[in-house]
């Protein structure tokens, strides 16, 4: 009886030492991932390059064109600015300046020979570190030269595009109408990546928050559903082990290739769909390959997982009927069978990435944290469809016309670009969507999206959850009236 009691607080106290363990390991190697993407982004303040209309004027010796500007960008890295060459071979040099204005002063410059100039072409003002604090100041581009008339090159323009506040083109001192063709890009400092430290020990305080409340509840002999559901999970390990291995085995039962199948599966649907889309349907995606792969073994997962959840009580009944066990681990037995899938459908992906020349960096690891993400979410919703299920039988087949709708609704074999803007709400309600799309930049681009997409990702992820399990729990007690 003693143990029984005590049971629990030494069960409190292993899970305890491994969250608070874990979320350090957690919060650092992070931090080592994510690398420069922590803390800086592509600037939101970034101006385009406008499609050019005309020429400015000649730069000739004594002609000067000269274009204000303000930037909110915290770190410019370039400005380019494209040229007319009135199709000739021009001769002399180039003068490209930025100035403070408020300042009057240089903040850097560049030369260029006109004779290496083409038609259309841009050229590029950098610098050996990105300039800063510059947010929201008057800047200045001038641009001159020490050609002769009928030998030098010519700034373009655009006329018909509004000019931003602050923005005036002068023509030998003269405002005109117009903005000259340049762009300026940067960077721009990512607030929560700046205060990662101050944010990961709050986060590190709210955990240790919620363990003493776990504790104090379990010491005045209260329920908590976290430690009951670890406690159970413990208790009924080997059941949980049996389940996921019967379903596994079930899966590939009296096949020949057996659990090959796993392997070849989205091989052969990667084939099929990549000869449509790629051959039929052109695209200009890189790495298609990769790209589609990716999207097939999360989208099948998704598939699979609910698919299996949505009759596991259902097609439990007999157990159920005749033998206490909490009704949650068959859902959840479902899940982690197919979970097991899914870890077998990323060795293709691995070897189809070598194959095809993808690099892989270090971000690529954090895709794991994204297909995390889409397992607990599978899991919040398969609570939440067997639970229906049991209600009503009919759910079975709207869910099949759910996810074939959702399998178009999610950019799984096309690129999200070709969807109209008046319908990319939909991508932006669609939780795989961006499961998916973060999961390919850490694999394709190699770099790791902005810090406040993990926590949507993650909050996207356990509301489903908690959604999953409130209604399952709500429901459980009159499971047996209807099975």
């Amino acid at each position: 009886m003693l143990r029984e009691q005590a049971q629990p607080k030494i069960i409190l106290r292993r899970m305890a030492v491994i969250l608070l363990t874990g979320y350090w390991v957690l919060v650092v190697l992070f931090y080592f991932l994510a690398g420069e993407q922590l803390h800086l982004r592509k600037s939101r303040g970034n101006i385009d390059l406008l499609p050019a209309e005309s020429g400015t004027v000649e730069l000739a010796v004594g002609n000067v064109v000269e274009q204000r500007f303000t930037t909110t960008i915290h770190r410019l890295e370039q400005i380019d600015v494209q040229w007319g060459t009135y199709y000739r071979q021009n001769i002399g040099t180039v003068f490209v300046e930025l100035w403070n204005v408020s300042q009057n002063s240089i903040i850097a410059s560049q030369t260029y020979d006109a004779a290496a100039i083409q038609e259309g072409g841009v050229t590029t003002l950098t610098t050996e570190e990105p300039l800063e604090d510059l947010y929201g100041v008057p800047l200045m581009l001038r641009i001159y030269a020490d050609s002769s008339l009928g030998n030098a090159v010519s700034p373009l323009m655009n006329q018909s595009t509004p000019a931003e506040e602050g923005s005036i083109l002068f023509l030998n001192g003269t405002p005109v109408a117009g903005t000259l063709c340049f762009s300026v890009s940067g960077e721009d400092y990512i607030w929560t990546g700046l205060h990662y430290w101050e944010f990961a020990v709050t986060g590190f305080g709210l955990l240790v928050l919620l363990l003493v409340v776990i504790w104090y509840r379990c010491k005045k002999g209260k329920r908590s559903y976290i430690l009951n559901a670890v406690i159970a999970v413990q208790k009924y390990r080997f059941l949980i082990r049996q389940l996921v291995s019967r379903d596994f085995k079930t899966k590939y039962k009296r096949s020949v290739l057996g659990i090959l199948w796993s392997f070849l599966n989205p091989l052969l649907t990667m084939c099929v769909q990549y000869f449509v889309f790629s051959t039929i349907f052109k695209n200009d995606i890189p790495h298609y390959t990769v790209y589609l792969l990716i999207g097939v073994v999360v989208f099948n997962f998704f598939t699979e997982s609910c698919g299996m959840a949505l009759g596991a009580i259902v097609g439990n009944a007999s157990l159920i009927t005749k033998v206490y066990v909490p009704k949650y681990i068959y859902p959840l037995t479902r899940v982690m069978s197919s979970v097991v899938n899914l870890a077998i459908s990323i060795l293709p992906l691995i070897l189809v990435s070598f194959i095809t020349g993808v690099h892989f960096h270090k971000s690529a690891i954090l895709a794991v944290y994204f297909l995390c993400c889409a397992i607990i979410f599978s899991l919040g919703l398969g609570l939440f469809l067997s639970t229906a299920m049991v209600f009503f039988r009919d759910v079975q087949f709207l869910w099949g016309v759910l996810n074939m709708v959702w399998m178009y609704a999610t950019p799984i074999f096309y690129p999200e670009t070709i969807l109209p803007d008046n319908f990319r709400f939909i991508l932006q309600i669609n939780p795989l969507y961006h499961f998916l799309k973060n999961a390919r930049i850490c694999i394709l681009n190699g770099i790791s999206p902005e810090p406040i997409v993990y926590i949507q990702c993650m909050l996207i992820a356990l509301v489903t959850l908690v959604i999953g399990a409130v209604v399952f729990q709500k429901g459980q007690d009159k499971f047996v009236l209807y099975l």
